[in-house]
């Protein structure tokens, strides 16, 4: 049984249309598939969101958490991996963080979701992290995805832009 988790719903719905306004400011576009039906470049398989090239492929059962993990891998990626994108991102543990920060962190531009039940979500999810939630990762020991996330020009919890917050 899949833990209880926010799904993105229809795609002109609130989560729905959030997330296509995030990602497009990072050139990726949101990809639906029909209800049932495959979900191309998904890593672990449906309902889980699919990545290949620019797109970003989603059903209305897709977990949210899911849907900006995998966006949040595109933004992560510099361009030579962007044109090569096909369900598995690649990148190393310490982007791997920063994907799990960022996601987070525009978590906060989708107004029915939020930063809290993205963290929720993770840990019903099954996220790990050492020292056992992804709240407490994240206020506590997410310094090094942070840096990576600034070295590389990309928003933080202290530095997302005002067009992107809720």
């Amino acid at each position: 049984m899949e833990p209880d988790v926010i799904r993105i719903g229809a795609p002109a719905g609130a989560i729905g249309c959030a997330l296509r306004d995030i990602f497009a400011r990072f050139g990726l576009a949101l990809a639906w598939v029909a209800d049932g039906a495959a979900i191309p470049g998904s890593y672990w398989g449906e309902p889980e969101a699919g990545l290949i090239g620019a797109k970003l492929y989603v059903r209305v059962d897709t977990p949210v958490h899911s849907a900006l993990h995998e966006g949040c891998h595109y933004v992560c990626a510099d361009e030579s991996r962007r044109a090569l994108l096909d369900t598995d991102a690649g990148g190393d543990d310490l982007e791997e963080c920063a994907v799990c920060y960022l996601s987070i962190v525009l978590a906060d531009g989708i107004a029915t979701f939020g930063r809290a039940r993205m963290l929720a979500d993770m840990d019903a999810w099954g996220y790990s992290f050492r020292l056992g939630s992804s709240a407490r990762w994240f206020a506590e020991d997410a310094d090094d995805a942070r840096e990576w996330l600034h070295e590389h020009g990309l928003p933080t919890a202290g530095s997302v832009p005002r067009s992107m917050r809720r």
